[in-house]
């Protein structure tokens, strides 16, 4: 079953129901997700038969916290692929999902962590990068598994990364090729001269992201420029300013740039500044291309690494983060014909509702 509750009431459970029915009527909004739902269950099959087999409840029922840092087609479709994977492993009857959103605060990250400590949950998913720092400071020994974060080194201030965090931490990363995105930016714009790399200053994986596109433009000997802000209130001057001052806006896996978008395009697209961005979400609203990854099959991943850690007993301290298997060239039709833009054969037009 799967109790959903609201931040801003943190403490009263609005409601409780089975997960076979939440199951369908997650199903019925998958078209949120960063690519189709359908072929990543069909290509998580195998390995969810296999795992499957490897251990079975035994009639233990398991309660998991969800803390998603705030809602965004992207992240909702991570939550939903986790909970389709457990529902799929564990059955309906032996596990109750406690979904909470943070409505992007990091004092709720903090307080919903702490709650899921106190009732002394099986397992938590934390949901986006300021949503696994705070889980990872309210326990050391409850599991924790991450997904949609971009680097866990980063995050979780790791040195000497190894693959693993060698604590009670693993998950899914949301990292598309960094080098790919840049040549995007070559292929799409060939005569560009200064990039703007627009991010919010909170949020660690986006300076890391951003941080990994300079080094690549450098190698290109293009220019580039940080536009950051604080959070959305800073967001239409900074790119106000950034509009007046390059040739195209590269945006990387940035919640709060994802939460903004209409605000970031109704100053980019009457500028006719193209943006480039790091996932489909953020493209969708005001993109003109990105390399896009499936947040739904990093959750789903992610749900099946929870059944190895809680039902098959695997050693959470050793397991590698995992990376989305494929990624996908696409295109926002409606802002690349506005813009003039034509994109090559080889990119797919974002499915719009």
């Amino acid at each position: 079953m799967i109790r959903r509750m609201n931040m801003k009431k943190m403490n009263k459970i609005l409601s409780v129901m089975m997960a076979a029915a939440m199951t369908v009527s997650m199903t019925a909004c998958g078209g949120d997700t960063a690519s189709d739902n359908t072929s990543a269950s069909a290509d998580n099959s195998a390995a969810t038969t296999e795992s499957a087999a490897a251990g079975s409840t035994d009639g233990q029922k398991y309660t998991i916290g969800i803390l998603q840092q705030l809602e965004h087609p992207a992240l909702d479709a991570a939550s939903q692929g986790f909970e389709d994977a457990l529902t799929e492993l564990l059955g309906a009857d032996n596990v109750t999902f406690d979904l909470q959103n943070a409505q992007g605060e990091q004092a709720n990250c903090a307080t919903i962590a702490n709650n899921f400590v106190a009732g002394n949950y099986d397992l938590i998913l934390a949901n986006a990068t300021t949503a696994l720092q705070c889980s990872a400071a309210a326990t050391s020994t409850i599991p924790i598994l991450g997904t949609s974060v971009t680097d866990y080194a980063t995050a979780l201030e790791i040195d000497d990364w190894t693959g693993s965090t060698g604590r009670n931490i693993s998950g899914t990363s949301d990292l598309a090729p960094l080098d790919e995105q840049e040549a995007m930016i070559k292929e799409l714009f060939p005569d560009v001269k200064t990039v703007g790399i627009l991010y919010c200053s909170a949020e660690p994986n986006s300076k890391y992201q951003a941080t990994q596109i300079e080094a690549a433009l450098d190698a290109d000997g293009i220019a580039y420029k940080e536009y950051t802000a604080s959070d959305s209130n800073d967001i239409t001057s900074v790119v106000q300013t950034a509009v007046s001052e390059v040739d195209v806006i590269y945006i990387p896996t940035d919640n709060t740039m994802a939460n903004n978008t209409e605000t970031i395009n109704n100053i980019a697209l009457p500028a006719g500044i193209p943006i480039i961005a790091g996932e489909e979400g953020i493209c969708s609203g005001c993109g003109v291309a990105t390399l896009s990854i499936s947040y739904y099959d990093i959750g789903y991943t992610a749900g099946q690494m929870a059944y190895d850690i809680l039902v098959n007993g695997a050693d959470i301290t050793t397991m590698e983060i995992k990376t989305a298997p494929q990624v996908t060239k696409e295109y926002n039709a409606d802002i690349c014909s506005q813009l003039g833009i034509t994109p090559p054969d080889d990119y797919v037009a974002i499915e719009t509702e």
